[in-house]
């Protein structure tokens, strides 16, 4: 296995994932819309064969010598999801679906689905059902987004058989530098705004139970399904995670880290509700069939983020573009300026 398609490897795992596969030694092939241009690929661009295009629309030539695809693309968060559901249905459901179609029809054997462990929210205010959950634990997502996810993976394990090997990877809450940054994470987010204000908050108190992995380990989650034998993947679902943190705890351990690159910030409490979701998971599969385990810590990712975004200057910390939903609404309102206007600078046709 030798060849990657990798749809929406421009994005915020996506490019690390990208980078991932190339030191392993494979050939990339990336299918991306660019909504975030192509920041992301910037040190790998020459190296990667890339395809502009929308994943609700490939046709079968984008598995041309594909031996695997992996498929991180899509809307990737809540708020987004919430803001356009159809889309949000379009892209992680039915794009799903037909790319998986078309790896069938193609002879393309192995496809990973990047599913999301926000599956498992049940809210905070539910202390009887704060259990940890693994794999076969019954869920019942209702968000747009975890929905989407959660139909998608149905899609996908009716579709196994000895001639297709679907994987999912059900990941928690990722944290990291990424070429392709976004600080609309929880610990990205409290950099940016130790780093920008001076202090990070905790919302309803930090309360809220959650599931983080950095991107590079994500990344290599992705991989270890790629190498796995078919036997041991085939229609399953892995959770990727490196612990389970109260948010209050996350910001702590945030603050400290800081301290260590000479960054000194406040701790804030906000006790309002504000629909927050809380859930823990188990990990221990992953780690039992194919002898992953996460490595980066929260401490040592912080370190490292703070030291690349001032390297690389990603200290613009108010930029649209690194916030998914800010993004999509900027867009979105410039598509409609454009389509009055015409081009920003030409002059408009007469008609003559």
């Amino acid at each position: 296995m030798r060849k990657v398609l990798l749809v929406g490897g421009a994005g915020y795992v996506g490019s690390v994932l990208a980078e991932e596969l190339l030191e392993r030694g494979y050939a990339v092939k990336i299918l991306d819309r660019l909504y975030y241009g192509d920041d992301g690929l910037r040190d790998i661009r020459d190296r990667v064969e890339l395809v502009v295009g929308d994943m609700r629309t490939a046709q079968p030539d984008i598995l041309e010598d594909v031996d695997a695809v992996v498929n991180v693309g899509g809307l990737s968060n809540d708020p987004t999801a919430e803001y356009n559901p159809r889309a949000n249905y379009e892209m992680n459901t039915l794009a799903t679906k037909k790319l998986a179609e078309l790896c069938k029809q193609q002879g393309v054997r192995r496809y990973i689905f990047a599913s999301s462990c926000s599956i498992y929210d049940r809210g905070v205010g539910n202390d009887f059902r704060d259990v940890i959950q693994d794999e076969e634990s019954e869920v019942a997502p209702k968000a747009a987004y975890s929905g989407s996810k959660w139909e998608a993976e149905k899609i996908l394990l009716g579709m196994a058989d000895q001639d297709f090997c679907p994987v999912i990877l059900r990941k928690g809450t990722i944290y990291g530098f990424s070429p392709r940054m976004r600080y609309d994470l929880v610990v990205n987010t409290f950099v940016k705004f130790a780093l920008s204000q001076g202090y990070i908050t905790l919302h309803y108190g930090g309360e809220m139970w959650r599931p983080l992995v950095d991107v590079r380990d994500a990344a290599r989650a992705y991989i270890a399904c790629l190498q796995a034998d078919e036997e041991a993947v085939r229609g399953q679902i892995f959770n990727v995670s490196y612990q389970n943190y109260r948010i209050s705890e996350l910001g702590l351990r945030v603050r400290e880290a800081l301290r260590g690159v000479g960054v000194n910030c406040d701790i804030r409490v906000d006790y309002g509700y504000k629909g927050v979701r809380s859930y823990r998971v188990s990990a221990q599969k992953i780690d039992r069939v194919l002898f992953f385990r996460p490595k980066v810590s929260v401490e040592e990712s912080v370190q490292d983020m703070v030291e690349k975004i001032r390297r690389y200057g990603y200290d613009d910390f108010e930029n649209p573009k690194y916030y998914n939903i800010r993004w999509m609404r900027l867009l979105e309102e410039a598509h409609k300026v454009i389509s009055i206007t015409g081009s920003v600078f030409d002059a408009p046709q007469t008609g003559e």
